[in-house]
C-alpha cells in the first residue's frame, strides 16, 4: 500500500512538473519566463546518444568521443583520442555498466574496461563492408546482455558467457530490413528493432527462437499501409499503445518513399499518424521520450531540393488526446533547432543537439509540495 501510494505521488508530481513546463514555455509573463532554468554543456559537440547509468549521464558524440557527467561533482570526463588511449572520436551510441563502457563507431565496437582503464576494439566478420558500423546499443542490465544494432545485422553479446551471436534479419532480399536504426525493450517480454524498412520484434517469452521473431512492415495494415517504405527511428511503449518515430525521405521521383511522422498503434487494429498536418514542424522524427502524460519529440524536415535534413525544433504531444504543443526554444539556452536525442532522468530533461547538450530544470517551489 505504501509503495503504491508513493508511486502515485511521484506520478502526480511528474505530471505537475510537465504541466508547469508548458506554462513556462508559453505564458506571456516574464516573471514566469525567469523561472526557466536551462544550461548548455559541451558546446559545439555533435550529440549522437544519451544514456543513464545509476546517477551518471553518458553522452556519445560524433567528433569528440564519449563523455561522462557526474552530477555530484558537476564534472564532465572525456574519453577520446585527446584524453585516453582511444584512436576514435566518432561515435553513434554508448552503453555502460559498472565494469565497462561500450561505444559504437564506424569501425566496430569500442570497449573500455573501467578497472584496467584500457580500450579494446571488437570487429565483426559478418555483414560485409558496413558490418562494423554500430548504430545503436541496448544494454539489458537484468540479464547481462548487450544488443548491438549494426548497419548490417543484429548482434547479441552475452556478458556472462562472453559470447556473440549474429542475426541476419534480411527479409525477402530487402537489405534495408537488416539495417538497424534503434532498439527498444518492451519490459521483459520483447525486444523491438527499428530498421530502415519495417520493424522486428523478438518475443522473449517464446522458447522456439525461430518462431519468436516477427517482422512488420507497411505493406499490410501496419503503419496504415502508407508510403513506399517505412524507416523506424525510435519506439515508445505505453500500456495501451506503441509509438513509432519514422524517417522522412522523399524525392521528386519518389515523393511517397518515406513519409515520416509518428505512428501510434492501439495494440489492436487502429493506427494514427501524427505529422506536420497536426502541428509538428516536420515529418522527420529523430527521437521520442515520455515524461508523464507527454511525449517529447525532436523533429526535422527533409528537403528534396538538396536532399538535406533541417532540424525543426522540440514538440510535446499529449499522449491522451494527441494534441501537439510546440516548445519555444527562445526560452531555452539553445542555439540550434536540431534536437536528435532526448533523455529524462527523473529530474532534468536532457536535449542532445548538433551543437551541445542542454539540461532543462523546472525551478518552482510548488513542484516540491507533497514530497516531504
Amino acid at each position: 500500500m505504501l509503495k503504491s501510494f508513493l508511486s502515485s505521488k511521484k506520478n502526480h508530481l511528474v505530471e505537475f512538473i510537465v504541466f508547469f513546463l508548458i506554462l513556462l514555455l508559453f505564458s506571456p509573463s516574464e516573471k514566469i519566463y525567469a523561472q526557466i532554468e536551462s544550461r548548455l554543456f559541451l558546446e559545439k559537440a555533435f550529440i549522437t546518444d544519451i544514456k543513464q547509468f545509476e546517477n551518471e549521464i553518458w553522452v556519445a558524440t560524433y567528433g569528440q568521443g564519449i563523455y561522462q557527467y557526474n552530477p555530484k561533482e558537476n564534472k564532465w570526463t572525456n574519453y577520446s583520442s585527446k584524453t585516453s588511449e582511444l584512436n576514435n572520436d566518432l561515435f553513434h551510441c554508448v552503453a555502460v555498466n559498472k565494469n565497462f563502457i561500450w561505444g559504437g563507431g564506424n569501425e566496430g565496437l569500442f570497449i573500455f574496461n573501467r578497472k584496467t582503464k584500457k580500450w579494446t576494439l571488437k570487429k565483426f566478420s559478418d555483414g560485409g563492408e558496413f558490418g562494423n558500423w554500430i548504430r545503436t546499443l541496448y544494454l539489458d542490465l537484468k540479464n547481462n546482455k548487450l544488443w548491438i544494432g549494426r548497419f548490417r545485422n543484429i548482434t547479441l553479446f552475452d556478458l556472462k558467457t562472453n559470447t556473440y551471436k549474429e542475426y541476419n534479419k534480411e527479409i525477402n532480399g530487402n537489405s534495408k530490413t537488416n539495417n538497424i536504426n534503434c532498439i527498444s525493450a518492451e519490459g521483459d517480454s520483447a525486444i523491438w528493432f527499428g530498421a530502415e524498412s519495417g520493424v522486428h520484434k523478438l518475443n522473449l517469452k517464446t522458447k522456439d527462437e525461430n518462431s519468436a521473431w516477427e517482422y512488420f512492415t507497411n505493406k499490410g495494415r501496419w503503419f496504415k499501409g502508407e508510403g513506399v517504405s517505412v524507416s523506424v527511428t525510435d519506439i515508445l511503449f505505453q500500456k495501451n499503445s506503441i509509438w513509432f518515430g519514422t524517417d522522412e525521405f522523399i524525392t521528386k521521383e519518389q515523393p511517397q518513399y518515406n513519409l515520416g511522422g509518428i505512428y501510434v498503434f492501439d495494440r489492436k487494429l487502429n493506427w494514427e499518424r501524427i505529422g506536420k498536418a497536426n502541428g509538428l514542424g516536420g515529418n522527420g522524427i529523430y527521437v521520442l521520450e515520455k515524461v508523464g502524460n507527454y511525449i517529447f519529440t525532436g523533429v526535422y524536415e527533409f528537403r528534396m531540393q538538396d536532399k538535406s535534413e533541417y532540424g525543426k525544433g522540440l514538440y510535446m504531444i499529449n499522449r491522451l488526446n494527441k494534441k501537439v504543443i510546440p516548445i519555444d526554444l527562445n526560452q531555452i539556452d539553445i542555439s540550434t533547432s536540431t534536437i536528435r536525442k532526448i533523455h529524462f532522468d527523473g529530474n532534468y530533461l536532457w536535449l542532445g543537439t548538433d551543437n551541445g547538450i542542454v539540461r532543462i530544470t523546472i525551478s518552482n517551489p510548488l513542484a516540491k509540495w507533497g514530497v516531504r
